[in-house]
């Protein structure tokens, strides 16, 4: 965990650093993910357990820093961005770190089996959801260059290119998404209703990662459009 002091002392010149700092925390949680799953696939409870345990930890180091980037961000007149707005892209990524926990959480209490003939589509649409995750810190990296540059100039042309491949990372998983619940549809009857139902609330949480890094981006573009 990182400690208090070091994230404290990131904000004597912006509060930026703290930031994508967070951002790299939340995802190594959903880092964690696509291993989780393929524990899962291969009915290695101890490894889910272990993986869990992981992302617990890293969920509860992404909390330590935010809760610091909130104690400690100055007001508005003093930061190169809106405060509300920083406020606002913290929560986002929180959500990230908070659904990796719950997901791996709950499917490690239920101990809820993929079906075999969804397994390797399942994996895939995780993987594509964690990518999303990432294309946003990518964006989130950048923010202090877009700083240094005014929010103008060539900088501002390399976000924009990454916000708009995260679009189309968020719509592939979309695909994917209905693609996997329609192969889950072809065979649901063969299995327990219950995990069925159980496992189609799990591909909608997971669809949910690629939507809140799309909204990342989203807000990173309102900072470009001040």
């Amino acid at each position: 965990m990182v400690r208090r002091s070091s994230i404290t002392s990131m904000f004597v010149g912006s509060p930026i650093k703290p930031l994508q700092l967070h951002m790299e925390k939340v995802c190594e949680c959903a880092d964690h993910l696509p291993l989780f799953f393929k524990a899962s696939a291969a009915k290695d409870s101890a490894e889910c357990k272990r993986v869990h345990k992981a992302i617990a930890k890293l969920e509860g180091a992404a909390d330590a820093i935010k809760i610091d980037l909130r104690s400690h961000l100055p007001n508005s007149l003093f930061m190169p961005m809106p405060r509300e707005q920083i406020l606002d892209i913290v929560r986002l990524q929180d959500k990230i770190a908070n659904i990796s926990q719950d997901i791996s959480g709950i499917m490690t209490g239920r101990k809820t089996e993929i079906p075999e003939p969804v397994i390797d589509l399942f994996i895939v649409f995780v993987q594509r959801s964690v990518d999303a995750a990432h294309q946003a810190k990518h964006a989130i990296n950048e923010l202090d260059e877009l700083v240094e540059t005014g929010f103008r100039g060539r900088q501002l042309e390399v976000v924009e290119n990454m916000i708009v491949t995260l679009e189309v990372i968020e719509k592939e998983t979309d695909k994917l998404e209905r693609k996997l619940r329609h192969a889950m549809f072809k065979i649901e009857k063969q299995y327990p209703p219950l995990d069925m139902m159980f496992l189609y609330r799990m591909i909608g949480w997971i669809g949910k990662l690629a939507d809140v890094s799309h909204q990342v981006g989203g807000r990173i573009q309102l900072l470009m459009a001040r």
